[in-house]
């Protein structure tokens, strides 16, 4: 039987005995109607399972003993990085969550000349913490224990600044001077991969996102939509030169 993992946001060890935050405790014990003595997993992001057992449930909390520890390989050796052009409600949320489930390892949102999102600093910070946690939850169901991290978000000039110099830097373009097909990684560096919003990318972005060393990757000759580029371009990375055998 599958065991139910949660995510919990602070350190954890064998031994410890654990109150669950809300939302994961109302889902053990009121959705999937879990019990006193029933096996779970916790895990926090540091590459490590937890296994516990709940050891009470309460009207107002959940606690789980944990009862060991044990590392888990589910990380793909390709380090893909994704600048995701900030997309509408649900797109987002998908695009966040697909990406995490095939592997990706870090997604920095930005926002380009034709975002269609414009947020405040307020509606930025909720969005954030919504994301950091749809990202969560897809690595509880996909087995990872290590959380890729959701940067805040930035204009484009501010989030090419704010990348980690090196890496393969691709944009996909049906023009591209890459092909897919003869495409090179380095395994110890990163692939910085930037998709733009759904007004895609104007020439102002591409003139930055040049400079900056991206170089245009050909994969098909089909314009693909935002909620559809990145997640067919990391999956056919991850098929060739990941883990997706």
């Amino acid at each position: 039987m599958r065991l139910t993992r949660v995510h919990v946001d602070a350190a954890l060890a064998p031994g410890q005995d654990v109150v669950l935050p809300e939302g994961p405790a109302t889902h053990l014990a009121r959705v999937l109607r879990h019990e006193t003595g029933d096996a779970c997993v916790l895990f926090n992001g540091d590459g490590r399972d937890y296994h516990g057992r709940i050891s009470a449930i309460g009207k107002r909390e959940v606690r789980v003993e944990i009862v060991s520890a044990e590392e888990v390989s589910r990380e793909s050796p390709l380090r893909l990085v994704l600048l995701q052009g900030v997309a509408r409600g649900e797109k987002m949320d998908l695009i966040l969550q697909k990406a995490t489930e095939l592997g990706a390892s870090a997604f920095h949102p930005l926002w380009s000349q034709r975002s269609e999102v414009k947020l405040d600093a307020a509606r930025a910070d909720k969005r954030l913490a919504h994301w950091r946690s749809v990202v969560a939850s897809a690595c509880e169901q996909s087995g990872r224990a290590a959380v890729p991290d959701v940067a805040a978000p930035l204009a484009l000039a501010a989030a090419l600044a704010a990348l980690p110099t090196g890496g393969l830097r691709l944009i996909l373009d049906p023009d591209g001077e890459l092909g897919f097909a003869t495409l090179q990684v380095d395994a110890a560096a990163p692939v910085l991969l930037a998709i733009g919003p759904e007004g895609g990318w104007s020439p102002s972005d591409r003139e930055q996102l040049r400079a900056a060393g991206f170089h245009g990757l050909r994969l098909g000759p089909r314009i693909l939509r935002t909620e559809t580029a990145g997640l067919a371009a990391i999956a056919a990375l991850q098929a060739r030169f990941g883990d997706l055998a």
